[in-house]
């Protein structure tokens, strides 16, 4: 099969539903929509051993992470350190098993699996055809939520807080990790989706005509929303991936407001009880994500707490806030601004999960800060509430359906005259 793409090749915007003609590219480029920007293809040289190095290297490299202590500290002559396994334990050991659930799924699991998906994918490695479309299916669903570099991030922002309480060391697997970061975000990058799909099995045909330029609605057409098909809307299931899908995803506004609603209900007490108990020589002290926020600025830690507020507090409210609105303007209120939309989405469905550094902070010094009866510090209810908030919006950003903002544009001159046959 060829490993280029071919002009003749259309695809159809996942964002918007433009009918676009992909152009040949040169190695190193990249097709984007001309009419909302959103990257359809991209055109790597050697885009079998790229991928394959990176994820085989990051895959060793998060091998080493794990046998080795991570990080240590010492308090008063008391040392302490731990390994990235240790940290998940500590949670289930604190009758939060949920929240070492979510570190073991988030920053260990997902990544891991995405790259071993990545390596029988594309190196072409004998499976039953069902198993490989599945493992496509799968790896391309679970890509946004791999949060290694953002666990990274949160371990960062712990060694400023403890900075404060005593000496902060690096472990072993320290650097292993750094790198497993920059390798699995680089093996997922060199990754093309429509590459990846016509390398697995050829795309289906189209019986009627295709007129670039027009959204594949006013064509009735739709875009497979696993491997970026081309199908009838008549036709429910992808002859390619047989996936099940329609021409814009089933109560797409109601899903995503009923996830808002609860992510809201479960803001206001996140932010009310406290998400982690110091206890310092037997003194229990609860600290809130703002009252954390508020210390770190008066020790004058200005960037640390400026990266707390801007993820844990701006930008939970903020992406809230975006989702309502998309949802508002769907639904046909307000002006007929396609382009602030979709770039309202773009942010969105971004920065959502980099408000789990707060989360992972806590995982970090629950499990670190370990000093018997000088020092302990413990997850508290608050993180718990926090971290679904997280998850419930990630969710709800994945049920709005982008295309309907861009239903909302009028048909132009070129489409009228198409329709009509002239």
């Amino acid at each position: 099969m060829c490993e280029h793409h071919h002009a003749t090749r259309h695809i159809l915007c996942s964002q918007c539903d433009m009918l676009v003609a992909l152009p040949t590219l040169q190695h190193g480029h990249k097709a984007a929509c001309p009419r909302c920007g959103t990257t359809l293809a991209t055109e790597w040289d050697a885009p079998r051993q790229r991928p394959t190095a990176y994820a085989i290297v990051a895959l060793f490299m998060l091998l080493l992470s794990n046998l080795f202590p991570f990080v240590n500290m010492k308090v008063a002559g008391v040392a302490s350190e731990v390994t990235l396994l240790e940290i998940p334990g500590v949670m289930f050991s604190e009758n939060y098993a949920s929240l070492g659930t979510f570190f073991l799924l988030f920053v260990q699991f997902v990544p891991a699996f995405c790259l071993v998906t990545i390596l029988l994918l594309v190196n072409r490695v004998p499976m039953n055809f069902r198993l490989k479309i599945g493992l496509a299916r799968v790896l391309f669903q679970l890509k946004s939520w791999g949060m290694a570099e953002i666990f990274l991030a949160g371990v960062l922002v712990s060694f400023v807080k403890l900075m404060a309480y005593g000496d902060i060391g690096i472990g072993s697997s320290f650097i292993p990790w750094c790198l497993f970061c920059l390798l699995q975000l680089r093996a997922f990058q060199c990754v093309d989706r429509h590459w990846l799909w016509d390398d697995i099995a050829p795309a289906p045909g189209v019986a009627q005509p295709l007129h670039v330029g027009v959204p594949g609605i006013r064509q009735g057409l739709r875009s497979c929303p696993c491997c970026t098909a081309i199908v009838a809307i008549d036709q429910p299931i992808c002859p390619r991936c047989h996936t099940h899908g329609h021409v814009r995803r089933r109560n797409s506004i109601q899903w995503t407001l009923a996830l808002l609603v609860t992510a809201i209900m479960l803001y206001l007490p996140a932010n009310i009880l406290p998400i982690m108990v110091t206890d310092l020589l037997g003194d229990r002290m609860p600290s809130t994500i703002l009252a954390g926020v508020v210390l770190l600025w008066s020790e004058g830690s200005y960037p640390v707490a400026l990266v707390i507020f801007i993820a844990s507090i701006l930008v939970p409210t903020l992406k809230m806030i975006g989702i309502a609105w998309l949802c508002i303007d769907a639904k046909g209120h307000g002006k007929r601004d396609c382009e602030r939309m979709h770039f309202i989405y773009e942010i969105v469905e971004f920065v959502g999960r980099w408000s789990m550094i707060d989360v992972f902070v806590i995982a970090v010094l629950s499990a670190l800060v370990r000093m018997g009866g000088l020092m302990n510090i413990y997850p508290a209810m608050g993180a718990l509430m926090f971290a679904l908030v997280v998850i419930i919006t990630m969710f709800a950003a994945m049920t709005f359906d982008p295309r309907l903002s861009w239903d909302r544009e009028p048909q132009t001159h070129h489409e009228e005259s198409l329709k009509h046959g002239e």
